[in-house]
């Protein structure tokens, strides 16, 4: 499969992805929401094993993890109640979350292996992507934590609020920016890592001052961020 048809087939997933999400947000319309995402899900990973970059001794390791990940999945959905969904897809997108700050990761220590360029010379482009998709997955991690601490009533429901929050808040976010000009500029793993480190506080910190009732919005909204 040549690059033009992989990026038209991700960007169909994409839309299956947000499809789901709306679909979800009604118990009308979940049957078909999951239906958009399961059809998402299989068009990017035969998308992604179509590519010429996988190399055919890759496979049985991305089955193995298919079979297990798809197996611990099946387990959870099979015994889990549904009062608790809530939090366990807080819990799952948390993961998501790692999983971009985890390839963000690969790509800016490896990037030979993703055809951006080579330590220290990485494609402007390619970092600037990059360092997005770090900042919102670190994010998401963080703020879908603190979702499922507060609906599991592991913390506190009640909003967490100091003063000059917002404003430290806003540090944060001019922060972040600031370390991907300087991540695109330098290419420093300094820059990477302080990245990492802002981000995650950013998203404790964004989700703290809100009340657990409005949990499930807070999980959506992570949800478009990363999406």
């Amino acid at each position: 499969m040549n690059q033009t048809l992989a990026d038209i087939a991700y960007l169909i997933a994409s839309v299956c992805f947000i499809l789901a999400l709306r679909g979800l947000s009604s118990p009308v319309s979940a049957r078909s929401g999951n239906l958009f995402g399961m059809a998402g899900m299989v068009i990017a990973i035969v998308t992604t094993l179509a590519l010429p970059g996988v190399v055919v001794l890759s496979y049985p390791e991305i089955l193995a993890g298919i079979v297990i990940g798809g197996g611990i999945g099946t387990l959870i959905a099979r015994t889990i109640k549904m009062t608790a969904l809530p939090q366990l897809v807080a819990a799952f997108h948390s993961l998501v979350g790692l999983a971009a700050v985890c390839v963000a990761a690969a790509a800016f220590f490896a990037p030979q292996n993703f055809s951006i360029g080579t330590p220290g010379h990485i494609f402007a482009g390619s970092l600037v992507e990059m360092g997005l998709g770090l900042a919102i997955g670190a994010i998401t991690f963080t703020g879908s934590l603190i979702a499922f601490g507060k609906l599991q009533a592991l913390l506190s429901g009640a909003p967490l609020v100091f003063r000059f929050q917002h404003h430290l808040n806003a540090v944060l976010g001019i922060a972040i920016l600031v370390l991907i000009v300087w991540l695109v500029a330098a290419q420093p793993p300094a820059a990477f890592w302080a990245l990492v480190a802002v981000s995650l506080a950013l998203g404790f910190l964004l989700i703290l001052p809100i009340g657990g009732a409005d949990m499930p919005v807070v999980i959506s909204m992570l949800n478009s961020y990363s999406e």
